[in-house]
């Protein structure tokens, strides 16, 4: 509605209707007081032809408010009265008409927003409107027709559309300015009162008894309101032109200055040797002016070198404090350092030693050895000297026994016989040798296998130690999957429980912390082992307060802890945030520290590993190499002390120590993979073993097949020997004669019995030294093992000193880099108080050109208020205006067509200002005539409201008055029921109910009259009005309508009407309450035919 309202003020149409009314006003005061005789015929019957256009022949609704289908209602060109009982579907119709010609939600006082219209459970909701467009006024015939149909779709969101059809259906235009167009050209408003009155401003309208309310009623339903706020809107536009006059007029100032700076720039060439001289004197002002900024900067430098000088004794107390305490820590350290080297140069000692007795020992266990086998070997011969002469002496008795002589063939045959008996004989020699080479062979053999299989004993007896462990720590994981403290020991649970009972029983001041490794967690789960390795026994140990409350825990520990694995306890005052040790802590930009690479559940654990392990200063490096690469290859970072790699190995600056442990057993946060892996490792284990087992079984059964075979080869070797001590014999027998033969046996059984003597004596001498050796070997073995222990003893002498070591080089690192902190900020100190003093001198050094310059500029010294900054900006300023002066004086043509250019511009700028100016002079007369005349017209409005009061309350015998306060913007309506002359006129608010209801209805009534509209709609507008009333109050709108034929009149009452007269002017359309499941209401049309008659 908003173009309706900018355009009204000038269109002409806006004034063609209400010139008609005020000659229609003049015609019935002519015509005296009778209202019933109102307007003239001839006024009638030229409105009754614009009476063809704007008034509205059919409503029709689909899925509106509740109800799904309403109409077409077909609506007579005069008095329609729309009939029915509450929810029956009239106010739906009022609503409908407001909405579906363009009027918006809140006007209809059902709702804010255009969805509430839409009937629950559909998507949208359909408005069409056919209004009548015949005569001569009719809104574009050639397009639209007799009539034109606005049909408007309001989705579910509150968004519409319209259609315009015309008379034959065919769709026009779908934008809003169209429709706009025509509720315009028609003189239809919604949003009047006059024009449409819903019930809710019926009730508010009948009711009130507020004399601003109806003044507001009266401007907005003559259209007054409109008019004076168009008014306002050009005013307000005024004040906008005025401004921007306002703005040019500073355009025509600035156009001004530059007119006036070019004439002054033609004009005043004289005045640059006056510049010339000003600039002189602001070089004498600058010379001076930088000799007072430069004694003004040194004083500074002079106050801040005095401040930093006094502070430098607190620095230099610091580094002799820190000294103090390094030379400190060095005396510990090179204590600690002259005990172990004293541990080790005992080791050292004690080393040879052991090597010097397992040779020694090795040496008596070898000479053990062929002792016994030189025993054996005795035994043997001995055995055998011992058969041999048993069967000399049995041969010599044999031979003695012999008395037959041989002949000489049976010598042929016996030296044949002796010949081969030695070809037998060598023969047997050859098979001893390499038997005995074989039996060699076969021993070493053995003596391999033995050793072999002792290695592989003591690795089955380490690797049945491993898999114990291994077993032992997969039972605790399987526990931990439950419980995490059964990781640290299957005692952890029960001690932690006992903690926490005794802490609820208040045995401890505070409650004791531990064991640390729960309160540590990883954010890189790779450096598990890495961790592990540097915290050792720490993941296990306990933090308290306090010595008392370490007193209960160690009782506690007593009683759940095995013997040999009692956790540590650190004894430290509980602090609860961690401490700031960034001075002091190592940083590196691709490796974290220790203290960084961990999240901490508790502060106090956080500050216990950095006093007892300092993790501030331990890096952690994933790669081996890059580790070797930080630490061994290149200096150390700063506040390094020592780093871990993933494998868990040990690097210092100079030191590298492999790690015991492959996987982690405290920190790992994968249980299940740790269980899975720890599997892997025992079911490795276990096959490691049987392969072990495996190999030693079939190493003995190797051993043993080679034993089978020695013996076998010692059988067949003394076979063998047996065999040639039979031949030896019998060659005997051949070669010799018996006699000779029975010397030579007697002399070797002689010889047999001396080497059987000689063979017992070695016996009893090898059974002494075999006796001797095993002594001297056990007394070896003993020295040895004594050897051993005393090494191990100084071992575990050497572990706390290590430590103590480690922490004294810890300690003393700490000091000295405290020290050299100290010593860098004193070192800094000097040197800042130095620069400050070189500046200082520099500055001095500057003042004293500064003055010897300023001195030959201007020897007077000069003071100076301004800045060097401002009178450098000036002389700045100066010169280039001297140098734009000598310009411009070398070319004067050039500054004439500039003066000429700036004054064009600014006479022409000058001219349009005048011009505006007389405009806004001009537009003020205009709207001060049309101010005026609105006054007039609003006072000639007030009038005719006046008039047609008056007659209207006559009718009843009524007086009254209606009197407009413009100012107050107030309007009051005093009635007497019965003549003017007869008793004084009240107030309304003095009146019955029924008496202010039939006043009200006269002024609504008189506004009628005076206001113009197609068409008129009334929404119970009798709801507060007795019978009487509202059956006077019926006629006097009947004969109103009557009088005016050109206008069609709605009325939507809850009453029957069935008391109205036949009329052809009347339709009544009798809605009834819609049955379950109806979709369309039915209605009775009175007068109907009548109506399509006319």
């Amino acid at each position: 509605m908003a173009k309706r309202k900018e355009g009204s003020f000038s269109s002409p149409r806006f004034y063609k209707r209400p010139r008609q009314e005020f000659q229609e006003d003049s015609d019935d005061d002519t015509n005296g007081e009778d209202f019933s005789q109102q307007p003239s015929d001839s006024s009638f019957n030229s409105q009754l032809g614009s009476g063809e256009v704007g008034i509205i022949e059919s409503i029709q609704l689909k899925n509106f408010m509740c109800h799904s289908m309403l109409g077409p209602f077909k609506f007579g060109s005069n008095v329609n009265f729309i009939v029915g009982n509450n929810g029956s579907g009239k106010s739906a119709v009022v609503t409908a008409l407001i909405v579906g010609l363009g009027g918006k939600a809140i006007m209809t006082n059902r709702g804010s927003s255009l969805k509430v219209f839409v009937k629950d459970g559909e998507s949208s909701a359909d408005v069409s409107i056919t209004l009548r467009n015949r005569g001569e006024d009719a809104f574009k015939p050639e397009l639209y027709g007799d009539t034109i149909t606005v049909n408007q779709h309001i989705n579910v969101e509150g968004h519409r559309s319209y259609k315009l059809k015309s008379s034959t259906g065919t769709l026009i235009s779908a934008k809003k300015e169209e429709l706009t167009a025509i509720l315009d050209h028609f003189n239809i408003q919604v949003d009047n009162p006059v024009s449409v009155l819903t019930q809710e401003m019926s009730k508010q309208f009948l009711q009130s008894k507020n004399e601003g309310d109806k003044y507001k009623f009266f401007m907005k339903a003559t259209q007054l309101e409109q008019m004076k706020g168009d008014y306002s809107y050009i005013m307000e536009t005024k004040a906008r032109t005025r401004d921007q006059v306002e703005q040019g007029g500073e355009f025509l100032e600035e156009l001004r200055k530059q007119y006036s700076e070019k004439e002054d720039r033609y004009k005043n060439m004289a005045f640059v040797s006056e510049m010339q001289n000003k600039l002189k004197e602001l070089q004498h002002q600058i010379a001076w002016a930088m000799v007072t900024e430069t004694e003004t900067e040194i004083k500074p430098i002079r106050d801040k070198i005095d401040v930093q000088e006094a502070s430098t004794e607190k620095f230099v107390r610091k580094v002799e404090e820190w000294q103090v305490k390094v030379n400190e820590a060095e005396k510990k350290h090179k204590c600690m350092q002259e005990k172990l080297e004293e541990i080790m140069e005992e080791a050292q000692t004690l080393a040879p030693t052991c090597v010097a007795l397992k040779m020694e020992v090795q040496k008596k266990k070898r000479e053990c050895n062929d002792a016994e086998s030189a025993y054996n070997r005795s035994q043997a011969e001995l055995k055998r000297l011992e058969k041999d002469d048993e069967q000399l002496c049995k041969k010599i008795k044999e031979i003695k026994s012999s008395t037959h002589e041989v002949s000489a063939p049976e010598e042929l045959e016996r030296e044949r016989k002796t010949e081969q008996l030695k070809d037998q004989l060598r023969e047997c020699h050859a098979q001893d040798e390499l038997i005995r080479e074989e039996i060699s062979q076969y021993q070493n053999t053995v003596r391999g296998y033995k050793e072999e299989c002792a290695g592989l004993q003591k690795k089955e007896r380490e690797l049945k130690a491993i898999l114990e462990s291994e077993q032992q720590q997969l039972r605790q994981l399987r526990e931990s999957r439950t419980n995490r403290l059964k990781r640290f020991g299957r005692y952890m649970p029960a001690l932690c429980d006992a903690v926490e009972k005794a802490s609820q029983q208040r045995k401890f001041k505070c409650k004791p912390i531990g064991p640390i490794g729960v309160f540590i967690h990883l954010k890189d789960a790779e450096l598990a082992l890495a961790v592990e390795s540097c915290l050792k026994g720490l993941c296990l140990a306990f933090c308290c307060d306090n010595h008392s409350d370490e007193r209960v825990l160690q009782t506690l520990m007593s009683q759940f802890c095995p013997a040999g694995h009692r956790p540590q306890i650190i004894v430290s005052t509980f602090w609860n945030n961690i401490y700031d040790v960034r001075q002091k802590a190592v940083d590196h930009p691709l490796y974290p520290s220790a203290l960084t690479a961990l999240e901490f559940d508790n502060a106090v654990v956080a500050n216990c590993l950095i006093d007892m392990r300092g993790i501030e200063t331990v890096l952690l490096i994933k790669n081996s190499m890059e580790a070797r690469k930080v630490m061994l290859m290149q200096r150390p970072p700063k506040n390094c002390r020592e780093a871990f790699t993933a494998e868990g190995d040990q690097l210092y600056h100079n030191r590298y120590y492999s790690s015991d442990f492959t996987t982690p057993r405290f920190l790992n946060r994968d249980v299940e993979a740790d269980i899975s892996n720890l599997e892997k490792e025992v079911e490795n284990k276990k096959s490691q073993l049987s392969s072990c087992q495996q190999q030693m079984s079939s190493i003995n059964n190797d051993i043993r097949k080679n034993q089978n075979i020695i013996s076998n080869h010692q059988l067949q070797q003394k076979q063998i020997q047996v065999t040639m001590r039979k031949i030896n014999l019998e060659i005997a027998d051949m070669e010799e004669q018996q006699s000779a033969i029975i010397s030579t046996l007697e002399d070797e059984a002689e010889e047999v019995k001396k080497r059987m003597e000689t063979v017992k004596k070695g016996i009893l001498q090898q059974k002494k030294e075999m006796e001797e050796g095993k002594h001297r070997l056990q007394e070896a073995e003993q020295k040895l093992a004594a050897i051993k222990d005393k090494i191990h003893q100084v071992e575990e002498e050497a572990g706390p000193v290590k430590d103590g070591l480690s922490q004294a080089d810890d300690d003393l690192e700490n000091s000295k880099n405290t020290m050299r902190h100290y010593e860098g900020k004193k070192k800094e100190h000097l040197e800042s108080i130095k620069k400050l003093k070189n500046h200082l001198a520099d500055r001095e050094s500057v003042l004293t050109e500064t003055i010897a310059k300023a001195s030959e500029i201007y020897p007077e010294r000069i003071e100076v208020n301004r800045t060097v900054k401002s009178l450098d900006t000036e002389m700045n300023r100066l010169r280039k205006r001297i140098n734009s002066e000598k310009e411009r004086t070398g070319d004067m043509e050039e500054i004439i067509r500039q003066l000429q250019e700036a004054k064009e511009k600014y006479r022409s700028a000058e001219s349009e200002v005048k011009n505006l100016k007389k405009f806004i002079k001009l537009l003020d007369e205009v709207m001060v005539q049309r101010y005026n005349t609105f006054l007039h017209f609003r006072r000639f409005l007030t009038m005719r409201c006046k008039h047609y009061f008056n007659s209207l309350l006559s009718q009843r015998s009524y007086s009254g008055k209606i009197v407009f306060d413009h100012k107050n913007e107030k309007l009051s309506i005093t009635v007497q029921p019965g003549e003017g002359n007869k008793a004084a006129l009240d107030d309304m608010k003095s009146l019955s109910g029924g008496e202010r209801s039939f006043s009200t209805v006269c002024f609504f009534l008189s506004l009628w009259s005076i206001a113009e509209s197609p068409f008129r709609c009334l929404d119970e507008f009798d709801v507060f009005m007795d019978m009487v009333n509202r059956r006077i109050a019926m006629d006097m709108m009947l004969k109103m309508a009557d009088s005016q034929r050109y206008r069609q009149f709605i009325f939507l009452t809850p009453q029957h009407m069935r008391s109205l007269p036949p009329s052809p002017i009347i339709r009544i359309l009798r809605m009834q309450d819609p049955e379950r499941g109806q979709s369309t209401l039915n209605f009775h049309h009175r007068g109907e035919e009548d109506e399509d008659e006319e």
